[in-house]
């Protein structure tokens, strides 16, 4: 795919022209920059309206296709001195990817939790799948878990080759009950005024699913300025 306009893009609306020379793109190689530069991609989707994370995805595909692959040349083996090989490798610079992965904050957790969240994962594995009686006879039952209540039931009177019932004895720690693997308590936010009560060192957050996209990028780059960890960041 070609792109030398922006009305090649998909997804690129008319009215997205001016939004665009609002925040100083007037062109397509400087859209083709600010949508693989992360920041730049957070403003971009701010600022068009109708446009969210898939349609940015799809022009940087759209952009990648549009770069014709480079010939690759063959050099001559040749012999260098070692000096100037030396001289070369102390000019070499550390290469940072733009989208290189970053460690995410880690919750400050005393032994006893540690331990209560490894046996939890333990006993989840082992931990059989309550069904709902006879939820293979009838489809309309579905598999969601219910309690038998019926007084000939032979699984509530737990009789043999029957499946097993929810009982205490299949829980896990009470230490680490309610915890996200990680081992935060989760919280729920809807804006940017619910991260003000969150403590960094124990919670975090789970952005709602009703919040808007524009919202959402807010909410996250809040979150990083006071180090709180988003569990379903977005981007």
């Amino acid at each position: 795919m070609t792109v030398k306009e922006f009305k090649d893009l998909p997804g690129f609306k008319d009215a997205n022209v001016a939004e665009l020379e609002s925040i100083g793109i007037t062109t397509v190689d400087q859209l083709k920059e600010a949508v693989n530069d992360k920041a730049k991609t957070k403003e971009v989707i701010k600022t068009l309206s109708g446009v969210g994370p898939k349609t940015v995805e799809n022009w940087q595909k759209a952009f990648a296709s549009n770069e014709a692959p480079k010939a690759t040349k063959v050099a001559k083996a040749e012999k260098k001195e070692p000096a100037a090989e030396a001289k070369k490798e102390e000019e070499k610079t550390e290469v940072v990817e733009a989208n290189a992965y970053t460690v995410q904050p880690k919750p400050e957790l005393d032994e006893e939790t540690v331990d209560a969240l490894a046996k939890r994962a333990i006993i989840s594995g082992k931990r059989p799948a309550f069904k709902r009686q006879e939820w293979f006879r009838y489809k309309m039952l579905g598999e969601k878990w219910r309690r038998p209540k019926g007084i000939h039931s032979k699984m509530k009177r737990g009789l043999k080759r029957r499946p097993p019932m929810v009982e205490i004895g299949y829980g896990g720690p009470a230490k680490a009950k309610g915890l996200h693997p990680s081992g935060f308590q989760e919280v729920l936010v809807y804006n940017v005024d619910d991260l003000e009560n969150i403590d960094p060192k124990k919670q975090a957050v789970r952005i709602g699913g009703t919040v808007g996209t524009k919202k959402r990028i807010t909410i996250e780059d809040r979150a990083k300025e006071l180090g709180i960890r988003v569990l379903n960041r977005m981007v």
